[in-house]
């Protein structure tokens, strides 16, 4: 079932729909159910939590009964866009610099090989009776994988729990941290440039709605849904200057790092979140007062990464992102930087 949504996950968006058609009710009117505008990613697992979700908003509209197929439901089926989802895919910098390239995660696997490590390989040797040198680092992540796995998808403590401590449980996520840093966060700038294309995306949608509402004509789409990855939302929270440490996490500074901000298990979890709220104040002052955006985190408040005020004029986080939104080209900074090639024309 590798890559593949189970029972577990499609429950989360069902009940993630709910919660959010409570806590928004204006937004997700039943008026507003023909006009929500859905965007998945090619992968099965996207599209299914999708069709998820909006099982969760049939059964919020239609209390008590079973939800239909969505594509029995009043509307079409998501958009693919891969481009936006898996913006990732479509970075030839990003795939030459860091995905295929061996010494990308150069302090992931310095760390797999690290005083940390090797203490959990003696320890967890012993308790399984087995020598040292049949263990690895990656086989010791394979257990604690099994272990984390059976507790979020079938509410079990699996055997291999017991082989580990918390302060293993640290290092091990210390180690998928670094990898997430390296490969889709701080660690190398074209992690989160590659989203700038979502980014802009974003606030055009926002853009559009302030323009519609500033004319007086109804929102054509009240709700916008994107379905992606852990990998989709971890750079564009990056490029937003979210979680950033004063130092880099490295293989060295473990240690230093236990107070570190950038955690993705608690950054991007099971059905991680990120929701662009605009708001439209009638008593406004001016016409800059008029329009307010307030950003949620897995459904709590994100105050924003320059100011930690919990809520902003839409102009003013515009300001603040002008470079994102204006110089950002992802086809400039997704090309590879060639070798100039003189050939003479013959």
């Amino acid at each position: 079932m590798d890559g593949q949504l189970v029972e577990k996950g499609r429950q989360d968006m069902r009940q993630l729909a709910l919660r959010l058609a409570s806590l928004f009710p204006a937004l997700f009117s039943r008026e507003n159910y023909g006009r929500l505008r859905l965007i998945t990613s090619s992968k099965h697992r996207c599209m299914d939590s999708s069709a998820a979700f909006l099982q969760g908003l049939w059964q919020h509209y239609h209390p008590g009964l079973p939800p239909p197929d969505v594509a029995d439901m009043e509307f079409g089926p998501p958009t693919v866009n891969d481009k936006l989802m898996r913006f990732f895919d479509h970075c030839e910098k990003f795939l030459t610099e860091v995905e295929k390239n061996a010494t990308a995660l150069y302090h992931v696997e310095a760390f797999k090989t690290g005083p940390e490590m090797q203490n959990i390989l003696k320890k967890v040797a012993a308790t399984l009776q087995v020598p040292v040198n049949d263990l690895n680092a990656d086989l010791i992540q394979v257990a604690f994988f099994t272990c984390s796995f059976d507790l979020a998808i079938k509410g079990v403590k699996s055997p291999w729990c017991d082989v580990f401590d918390i302060d293993d449980a640290k290092v091990l996520e210390y180690l998928n941290d670094l990898k997430q840093y390296w490969k889709r966060g701080y660690g190398y700038t074209i992690n989160s440039r590659s989203s700038c294309t979502l980014f802009q995306d974003i606030f055009q949608h926002l853009d559009k709605a302030v323009e519609q509402k500033q004319r007086s004509q109804p929102i054509s789409s009240p709700v916008i849904l994107q379905f992606g990855h852990a990998e989709t939302l971890l750079p564009l929270l990056s490029l937003m200057g979210y979680f950033k440490d004063k130092e880099p996490l490295t293989a060295y500074n473990y240690k230093k790092q236990m107070h570190r901000k950038f955690r993705s298990g608690l950054i991007v979890p099971y059905a991680s979140n990120l929701i662009f709220v605009l708001y439209h104040c009638e008593n406004a002052k001016t016409p800059k007062e008029q329009f307010r955006v307030q950003m949620l985190l897995n459904e709590k408040v994100l105050p924003l990464a320059y100011s930690q005020e919990t809520v902003s004029f839409y102009e003013d986080l515009k300001n603040h992102y002008k470079d994102i939104l204006q110089s950002c080209q992802t086809s400039e900074e997704c090309e590879l930087a060639r070798a100039n090639s003189t050939s003479d024309e013959l």
